[in-house]
């Protein structure tokens, strides 16, 4: 079996991710769960596997790095996200699976806000949540809406490339870190010369590239962007806690100024086993909101978005609530994913 036959399989399991290791068979994650194959491989199999996947050159490195992250295409229309590490001493790695095909806001069941906030003319537009919540496909429909219904340049800077995109209306240009250019942030610092309407930064990982993704939605340009955060009042406090003490005032102020939305996903197994759904919670730049973040008044934050919903936001626990009460998601399935249980049981009673 070739790594590509094991990528068949997972594609035809409808599985997103793929976890190889020596001592096990192959695993698939499918709907959130892991299940282990029948793929009865030896080390020696798995291990060229993995292999084969690599370049020349990142087999020649690889003895002198922690890890490896690149996409593979099996296909030119199937691509994947690749980490390998060592493990014990052994071979490891985890392969995401990406979709043919990028999906529409229909497709994905997003909230009509989403659409809302790409078509915004410019601004700081944030998606943030766990690994493996969803936060790329969502990002990807959202600039695949913009391609298909503006005249812009879509320029991507990512670790690495995901979705291929194609001209539509817009021209789109993807860097990926570490063989287009070395950073995300000297990629952002250089994007400011390259006439861009719109700029995706794949994650702002550090002080640097969150001080130039500001810096590029202050300047006219409507940038997206990711954060492992788990609330839209979390996201704030993690970008402002990055800089100097002396500086953060001054962040609050820019964020006041640039900040479009925090959107922030989980995506939870379906009542019918029929793949997965996404709770949401949404945060748009209200002027109330807004002023909150200025006056470095964050512990608001939910409160506000709770008496928002006319504005399209929503608290995750008031997503939950609505699977719960449409049937869509078990109720022990909900209670796993809310921040605060108590709250949650009384929402979805009210």
């Amino acid at each position: 079996m070739t790594i590509n036959d094991l990528l068949a399989a997972a594609r035809q399991n409808k599985c997103s991710d793929v976890h190889i290791t020596m001592d096990r068979n192959p695993i698939f994650r499918i709907n959130g769960s892991l299940m282990e194959t029948d793929l009865n491989l030896s080390p020696q199999e798995k291990e060229a596997m993995i292999y084969e996947m690599l370049t020349p050159d990142q087999k020649q490195n690889f003895s002198s790095i922690d890890d490896l992250d690149f996409a593979y295409a099996t296909t030119p229309d199937c691509r994947h996200r690749v980490n390998v590490f060592h493990q014990n001493n052994k071979l490891a790695c985890v392969i995401r699976v990406i979709n043919n095909t990028i999906p529409t806001f229909q497709q994905l069941n997003l909230p009509p806000v989403l659409r809302e906030l790409a078509d915004q003319p410019r601004g700081l537009v944030l998606i943030t949540g766990p690994t493996g919540s969803g936060k790329s496909t969502t990002l990807a429909a959202m600039l695949d809406y913009i391609n298909s219904t503006r005249s812009e340049h879509i320029l991507t800077i990512e670790d690495p490339i995901e979705y291929v995109y194609s001209h539509k209306r817009s021209i789109i240009h993807q860097r990926e870190v570490g063989i287009d250019v070395t950073s995300f942030a000297g990629a952002l610092r250089s994007s400011l010369r390259e006439d861009p309407d719109v700029i995706l930064v794949g994650e702002m990982r550090d002080y640097e590239t969150i001080s130039a993704a500001i810096t590029a939605a202050e300047t006219g340009h409507l940038v997206f962007s990711t954060l492992h955060t788990q609330g839209a009042a979390d996201t704030i406090d993690r970008i402002i806690d990055v800089f100097p003490a002396h500086n953060q005032q001054q962040i609050r102020t820019q964020l006041a100024a640039t900040l479009r939305g925090v959107v922030t996903q989980t995506l939870l197994p379906k009542l019918d086993g029929g793949g997965r759904v996404a709770a949401f919670e949404i945060m748009t730049g209200t002027d109330a909101v807004l002023n909150l973040i200025r006056e470095n008044k964050c512990h608001q934050l939910v409160s506000a978005i709770q008496t928002s919903a006319k504005q399209g936001m929503t608290t995750l626990t008031a997503s939950l609530a609505h699977l719960v009460r449409t049937n869509q998601v078990a109720l022990e399935v909900a209670m796993e994913r809310a921040r605060n249980k108590e709250e949650f049981l009384t929402t979805l009673q009210a």
